[in-house]
C-alpha cells in the first residue's frame, strides 16, 4: 500500500512517522488532530482498532518539537510490543527509543532515561526511579498511558500522573473500556488531568466499516438433577446465616441467592468497625459463615462440582480455620454434599456447562479458541476434561498461581504456533499481553465487569470475523450477571458523552475566565 498523502495534513508530526503502507483512516486522523487541539485526552476505542497508532502520532509531534516522550504499558510483554510497534512507525534512530523494565539495573536505567528521546516502561518502574530521584520528567511533552483504566488507587499510574500533571505534560489514556460508573469515570480523569474524551463504539459511522464483526451466542444450561439436590443441601445453612444477620439490622436481603458480592463486603467492613465485643463477635460468625456458604454454593452451581469440592479442601486443609468455618465443614447436609460431590467425581459427572463447552468446541474442531473462567479450580478442572476428550487444551495462569512470566511466553509461544488449539484462561489472559486474535471465545461463565467483557471479546475478531459464546447456568447469578454486563456496556457509551459535553463546557468557562484575567 503507497503511503496516503492525508496524513500529511498532521502537519509536523508526519515528518517523524512512517506512514508507507499504513490505511488512512479518517477516525484515527481526527483522534490525532483533536488531542493536539484539546490537550490530554481520553480515547475509548474497541481492541484492535488501532489505538496505538493513535499514540505514536502524538509521539511524533513530540519529537517534531524536541521533546521527549513516555510510553507506559501495565506488563512487560505489552510494553515490549509497543517498542516494537515505535521502532517501525517513528522516524528517528532506534537507539532514541528505550525499553525499560525492572529487570534492568537501576544504574543502567538512570543512563538510558537520559539518554532516550522515547521511553517505553512498565509504570512501577517509571514510579520507583521518580520516588529514588533517579528520574526526571523535567524534559517530558507528552505521556500516553495503555490500558489506562489502572490509574486508580495506589497503582503506579497514579503517582505518575501527579508528577506529570507539576510538568504540564499532555497524557493521552487509551482503553477499551473506562468503565460505566459515573464516579469511576470521573475519578479517572482527573487523575490524568483529562481536558477531552474521544469514544467511539464498534457501530458508529466512522469506525463500523472497520470492526471485524463478532457474533455473540449464548447458551442456557440446566443444572441438572445431581447439583441441584446437593445445592438445596447448602442453600439452607446461607439462609440461616443471613437470616441472623438480619435479626442483627446488619442486612436486609430476604434471599440468599440474591446478595450481590459487593454489597456482602460492605457489611463485613460494617462489622469490622463495630466497638461491641459481643455483638461484633456473633456477627462475625454469622457473616464468615454466610461468605464460605454463598462461595461454595456460587462454585457449585456456576462452575461445577470439581470447583466445588476443590474449594471445601482448601477450608478443610487450613491451620486456623476459626468457629464460624468449623461449623460450616462439620454441618451434616455439608458432608453429605461432599460425599455426593466424591462419587459424581469418581464417575466423570460433571456440571452440564462442561457438556455444552465441549460441544461449542466441537465446531470448531482444529481453530483456535480461548476458553475464559474465572477460577484456578475451574481451569485445571476443564483443561484435564478438555484433554481426555480429544482436546489439546492448555490451562494459562497468573504468577499468583506459582507460573512465571518465562512460562507464560513459552505458552503463547506454542499456541500461536499452533501446537494445541484450545487455551483455558484466567483473568490473565484479558490484557496486558500479547495473545494471538483466535478464531473463538468462550466465557464459561458470565462476569459483571464490563471492562473485562470488552477486554475478553476483544481477543476475537481482530483480522477476521470471530464468534464469541457465553455460557450460563439457568435460575443461577449467572443470569443475573448476563444481565448486568449488558446493561453496563450500553450505559458506558452515554456516560461518557455526557461527560465530556460537560468537560467541553468547563473548558469553554475556562478560556473565557482566562481570556478576562488576561485583558484585565
Amino acid at each position: 500500500m503507497p503511503f496516503d498523502e492525508r496524513w500529511l495534513k498532521l502537519g509536523n508530526a508526519a515528518d517523524f512517522l512512517r506512514l508507507d503502507g499504513i490505511e488512512f483512516r479518517e477516525y484515527q486522523f481526527n483522534i490525532i488532530k483533536s488531542i493536539l487541539n484539546h490537550g490530554s485526552t481520553l480515547v475509548v476505542l474497541p481492541t484492535g482498532l488501532g489505538k496505538t497508532l493513535i499514540g505514536v502520532a502524538v509521539i511524533a509531534d513530540a519529537l517534531s518539537t524536541g521533546k521527549k516522550a513516555l510510553l507506559l504499558a501495565p506488563t512487560k510483554p505489552l510494553s515490549e510490543q509497543h517498542y516494537e510497534s515505535l521502532k517501525k512507525l517513528l522516524k528517528c534512530d532506534e537507539k532514541d527509543i528505550v525499553l525499560l523494565t525492572g529487570t534492568i539495573h537501576k544504574k543502567e536505567r538512570k543512563e538510558l532515561e537520559a539518554a532516550a528521546k522515547v521511553l517505553v516502561a512498565t509504570p512501577q518502574t517509571i514510579a520507583n526511579d521518580l520516588k529514588s530521584a533517579n528520574f526526571s520528567l523535567d524534559e517530558f511533552r507528552v505521556a500516553v498511558f495503555d490500558e489506562c483504566h489502572r490509574a486508580v488507587g495506589k497503582y503506579a499510574y497514579t503517582y505518575i500522573a501527579n508528577e506529570l500533571a507539576v510538568k504540564n505534560a499532555l497524557i493521552v489514556g487509551l482503553t477499551a473500556s473506562p468503565g460505566s460508573r459515573r464516579d469511576k469515570i470521573n475519578a479517572l480523569l482527573g487523575t490524568l488531568n483529562i481536558k477531552h474524551i474521544e469514544a467511539r463504539a464498534s457501530n458508529d459511522v466512522d469506525v463500523e466499516k472497520y470492526v471485524m464483526p463478532k457474533y455473540v451466542h449464548f447458551i442456557g444450561v440446566d443444572i441438572g438433577e445431581k447439583i441441584r439436590n446437593m445445592a438445596q443441601l447448602i442453600k439452607p445453612i446461607g439462609e440461616e446465616s443471613l437470616k441472623s444477620l438480619r435479626e442483627m439490622g446488619l442486612a436486609n436481603f430476604r434471599s440468599f441467592e440474591s446478595v450481590p458480592k459487593g454489597r456482602l463486603i460492605e457489611i463485613g467492613n460494617h462489622i469490622n468497625r463495630i466497638s461491641a465485643k459481643g455483638y461484633k463477635f456473633g456477627a462475625l460468625f454469622s457473616y464468615i459463615r454466610l461468605l464460605n456458604t454463598m462461595h461454595a454454593y456460587d462454585l457449585l452451581v456456576s462452575e461445577g462440582i470439581y470447583p466445588f469440592r476443590a474449594y471445601l479442601t482448601s477450608l478443610s486443609s487450613r491451620e486456623e480455620k476459626g468457629r464460624a468455618v468449623e461449623n460450616f465443614l462439620s454441618n451434616k447436609s455439608v458432608v453429605l454434599a461432599v460425599s455426593m460431590a466424591d462419587a459424581a467425581i469418581k464417575n466423570h459427572e460433571e456440571h452440564p456447562k462442561v457438556k455444552a463447552l465441549c460441544d461449542v468446541l466441537l465446531q470448531y474442531k482444529g481453530k483456535s479458541a480461548i476458553v475464559f473462567a474465572q477460577y484456578r479450580s475451574t481451569i485445571k478442572m476443564l483443561s484435564a476434561f478438555l484433554n481426555e476428550n480429544g482436546y489439546k487444551a492448555m490451562p494459562f495462569v497468573g504468577k499468583k498461581e506459582g507460573v512465571t512470566q518465562y512460562q507464560q511466553q513459552k505458552i503463547l509461544d506454542d499456541f500461536r504456533n499452533r501446537k494445541f488449539d484450545v487455551l483455558v484462561a484466567s483473568s490473565i489472559g484479558e490484557e496486558g499481553l500479547d495473545i494471538p486474535s483466535v478464531d473463538l471465545v468462550v466465557f464459561y461463565e458470565p462476569i459483571p465487569n464490563e471492562i473485562r467483557n470488552i477486554q475478553r471479546r476483544g481477543r476475537t475478531g481482530r483480522f477476521r470475523s470471530g464468534d464469541i459464546y457465553i455460557i450460563f447456568a439457568k435460575g443461577t447469578k449467572d443470569e443475573i450477571y448476563l444481565f448486568i454486563s449488558r446493561t453496563k456496556e450500553e450505559k458506558m457509551m452515554s456516560l461518557l458523552k455526557n461527560i465530556n459535553k460537560k468537560l467541553e463546557s468547563e473548558n469553554k468557562t475556562e478560556k473565557i475566565l482566562t481570556g478576562s484575567q488576561k485583558t484585565l
